[in-house]
């Protein structure tokens, strides 16, 4: 469940930032900037921490191999359920969901990984600690 849990948050940080849809950050803040400058730095320094937190996590876990090797993964899928007339891929909108979807999964694994791994095979992952 703690897996869905970060799968949630990364989809949710990545379409708050942009969807094709207009409830998306980049389209209010484009609309709102002269406006409301004060709230759209706010909100944007808000998704930037999301984005921190996320980044760092899965860059120290699984690093920039594991994130290419994941989002590999991914993409395959998307081909073969395309290849299998499961998805089209005709649609824009559909594509912008379709590669949120790709990203927020390798977001989550990165996030996850070190609890995986020390499920999987015993060892805990140590972080540098300043003496």
């Amino acid at each position: 469940m703690g897996f869905v849990i970060r799968w949630i948050f990364a989809f949710v940080l990545l379409a708050a930032t942009y969807n094709p849809t207009d409830w998306n950050y980049v389209r209010w803040a484009q609309a709102n900037a002269e406006t409301s400058l004060s709230l759209t730095v706010l909100f944007g320094l808000i998704l930037l921490v999301g984005y921190i937190i996320y980044l760092r996590a899965t860059l120290r876990s699984i690093g920039i191999f594991g994130m290419i090797l994941i989002l590999a993964v991914v993409a395959t899928l998307i081909w073969v359920l395309f290849d299998q007339g499961v998805i089209s891929l005709a649609d824009p909108s559909v594509n912008t969901w379709i590669g949120i979807f790709a990203l927020s999964v390798v977001l989550a694994i990165g996030l996850s990984w070190s609890i995986v791994r020390r499920r999987l095979t015993g060892q805990t992952d140590v972080d540098d600690i300043d003496e």
